[in-house]
């Protein structure tokens, strides 16, 4: 028998009221928010329900809201004794797998999160650093292209998110070349990414010595449920090396591709995306055609999933 993989969304995935339709017909979803916003101080819902894209678009808002809405949505799944043979979040969404594997509560990890949107941001003045995808590329084609124009400043390659997607982040003029390069090797397209800092990439790295200190603060559990981690592709062993990982994850590039087929090595056919969006569920099936994949952001999405996991 097939086993089942729990996949959190990351950073940029975020829209205004995310979460409420769950959050309104499940207590315990809604108990969530109200966790979240007494560990930061400042009202989740009235933020994430009812208030504006440009404020859920800060950073450190961004995160803990994210994070928020997917251990909400992860509720109904719990509640009918549902659990995943492994865990795996983009970015930001190794959180809340840490979450759902047991390594850390929920506070912990909203409160974490808020700092490490902080720190992010911090690391790099906005107007330096940005992002860009690279769609029809190999890697080796990427990192050729991020080396030449690696000549004109930082860029490295950040997101190794399937076949033929890959983005790279660094310091404005040297994203723009090696954009230029990749389209010269052949790339079907380049796209500049609207984000606010060079995520996974070096010139974050003064953002995880940040966060290191936190964690350092911090008493993590064994965990409960195998999670594969982005900085590997592999899973995480004990606390210490999730701790680790967790503060090198920051700097380095996310090998979402790998760590799909990981699962797929370890007899993972159902994927279920937990949290806003659908970006990641399209990432499994152009990784493979054969597998399963659902997701958990509002009603229909849940009754659907449920449906299929609960005859499963």
């Amino acid at each position: 028998m097939g086993k089942t993989a729990f996949i959190f969304s990351g950073q940029g995935a975020q829209y205004v009221g995310m979460g409420k339709q769950i959050s309104s017909e499940y207590s315990s979803a809604n108990e969530i928010f109200d966790q979240a916003s007494k560990a930061l101080g400042f009202d989740m819902k009235k933020m994430v329900f009812d208030g504006d894209d440009e404020t859920l678009k800060i950073t450190e808002n961004t995160q803990p809201a994210i994070v928020t809405t997917s251990i909400a949505c992860l509720q109904p799944l719990l509640e009918r004794g549902i659990k995943p043979d492994f865990t795996a979040g983009l970015s930001l969404g190794e959180y809340s797998a840490h979450v759902a594997s047991g390594t850390m509560d929920f506070k912990t990890a909203v409160t974490l999160v808020r700092k490490r949107g902080k720190y992010m941001q911090e690391a790099v003045p906005l107007g330096i650093g940005t992002m860009a995808a690279i769609l029809g590329l190999s890697a080796e084609d990427v990192m050729e292209c991020c080396k030449i124009a690696s000549e004109v400043g930082i860029v490295e390659p950040a997101n190794y998110n399937c076949p033929g997607q890959i983005s790279i982040a660094g310091e404005i003029k040297a994203v723009e070349k090696a954009m230029e390069l990749c389209t010269a090797k052949g790339a079907k397209r380049t796209i500049l990414l609207a984000v606010s800092a060079p995520f996974h990439c070096c010139m974050l790295k003064p953002a995880g010595e940040r966060l290191s200190a936190e964690l350092q603060n911090v008493t993590l559990n064994t965990l409960k449920i195998p999670l594969v981690a982005n900085v590997t592709a592999k899973v995480v062993n004990s606390p210490e090396e999730a701790k680790d990982l967790l503060i090198r994850q920051v700097s380095s590039p996310v090998l979402w591709e790998n760590s799909i087929r990981l699962m797929l090595e370890n007899e993972v056919d159902t994927f279920v995306e937990i949290g806003p969006g659908k970006v990641l569920g399209g990432f499994v099936r152009k990784i493979s055609k054969e597998v399963k994949v659902f997701n958990i952001e509002d009603l229909e999405s849940l009754e659907k999933t449920l449906g299929e996991l609960c005859g499963k």
